[in-house]
């Protein structure tokens, strides 16, 4: 009886926290992790200097909101509950449970990995915004080239934001390509190879600290009925991870109409995002403990960018009708080594302390669904001005770390504006590291 009692408690105490953080939804939801679904900008933009305007684009983008990528978690889950079903083996939650998990699995492990509506939307609007932000670069039938990954979910990406460019300005010219030759700038690296080498005696003594506040008991002793089933058949940390993915995964496709933060406390969802956090930043950013080895999958696409920027720039100088926007389509695997390489703000870290990583470095901040680059260049219409450049990252502005020599130079633009000039020699010199 007393056992009962517990349970109906905790039960009680579950869809309260349920109830409490709804209105705190997106909170939520950036615990998801890598799975945080594009937040819609609201920034204004600092003015061109004068006579200045924007006359090139290049772009880097993660494919937009998609399935799960994994099938066999579906898969996993909806038999662990069934057979436990099968055994009157569940409770009640764990009956409610079974029944989302199955209407999941019917409708999603067939998709998993796939480009889901929301992530159509996403790369529409972002391209609608770019025309809106930037509509000299669009005039006419501007040329557009644009590269992919061969993930179709990136394709799909890319065809749905060259879609939308074309809806709203259709005289443009587009080139659009996706190869494995494209990989050697757009993904690089295989990830395997990046967790093996970042995977350190030192991180995973860290790691292992992370994961003691990582306790699946509550809620596994929530959804099961009988602590010895649950100690003979079944694998706890299996079944909770992939259960958090799978709630993460969710805010993703919005059709299914339906989540799961009803099983989890505020407490769990974080203790268990902040270790996640913690392997993505040793993996693909700047850590000591990795000896920031995974910033190599981002270097190729740096000097891409370098090397068709001062082909494109020479190009204008004689031909009009050169290319106006780059555009490219890949993985988180590379936006989060990318910002970390470009030392943005909010992902130049470098710490060994992973106890506090969460408190400087967010992996939701950096690359959530459709996450992006966007490098603008602007020149001016008086004779022998220099070449500027700002970036948009998720299309807010960066303040990169250059800093311009006003010994050395008659103009100095203030940021988020930085002398071409010394943006390439800057990175370039990263890049010779």
């Amino acid at each position: 009886m007393m056992k009962l009692v517990a349970l109906f408690l905790c039960a009680l105490c579950t869809l309260s926290f349920a109830e409490n953080h709804l209105e705190n939804l997106d909170e939520l939801h950036k615990l998801g992790s890598t799975y945080y679904a594009y937040p819609t900008p609201n920034v204004k933009y600092t003015k061109a200097p004068k006579g200045y305007k924007p006359f090139y684009i290049s772009h880097y983008g993660r494919h937009g909101s998609r399935f799960h990528y994994s099938a066999d978690d579906y898969i996993y889950l909806y038999k662990t509950l069934a057979k436990a079903d099968s055994l009157n083996q569940l409770s009640e939650l764990g009956k409610s449970l079974f029944k989302r998990i199955k209407s999941f699995y019917e409708y999603a492990a067939n998709r998993a990995g796939d480009l889901t509506q929301l992530g159509v939307k996403q790369h529409q609007e972002i391209a609608k915004r770019m025309i809106k932000n930037f509509p000299e670069i669009f005039k006419d039938s501007a040329q557009i080239e644009a590269y992919s990954s061969t993930s179709i979910r990136c394709v799909l990406s890319m065809a749905s934001f060259l879609e939308e460019l074309r809806a709203q300005k259709p005289k443009i010219k587009i080139h659009q390509e996706s190869s494995k030759y494209l990989m050697r700038f757009i993904c690089p690296l295989e990830f395997s190879k990046i967790i093996n080498e970042t995977n350190t005696q030192s991180w995973q003594q860290e790691n292992e600290k992370l994961y003691s506040h990582v306790n699946p008991s509550r809620l596994i002793h929530l959804i099961f009925k009988d602590s010895l089933y649950v100690q003979e058949n079944l694998d706890a940390g299996n079944f909770y991870s992939k259960l958090f993915e799978i709630t993460n995964s969710l805010q993703n496709v919005p059709e299914i109409q339906t989540e799961l933060y009803d099983l989890w406390t505020y407490d769990e969802l974080f203790a268990k995002w902040k270790a996640q956090n913690a392997w993505w930043y040793n993996t693909l950013a700047s850590s000591p403990l990795s000896n920031a080895k995974g910033l190599e999958n981002a270097k190729p696409l740096l000097q891409d960018i370098l090397t068709k920027a001062d082909l494109i720039l020479n190009d204008s100088k004689k031909n009009k009708d050169h290319v106006k926007v780059t555009l490219r389509f890949g993985h988180d695997t590379v936006i989060l080594p990318f910002a970390a390489l470009l030392q943005l703000e909010n992902a130049n870290v470098k710490t060994s302390d992973m106890e506090n990583l969460h408190l400087v470095w967010k992996d939701y901040e950096i690359s959530p669904m459709a996450a992006n680059f966007q490098f603008i260049f602007y020149q001016s219409n008086q004779k022998d001005s220099p070449i500027l450049v700002k970036l948009l990252h998720n299309e807010i502005e960066q303040n990169l770390p250059i800093e311009c020599d006003k010994l050395k130079h008659k103009f100095c633009p203030e940021k988020p504006y930085v002398l071409y000039d010394d943006f390439k020699n800057f990175y370039s010199n990263i890049l010779a590291k």
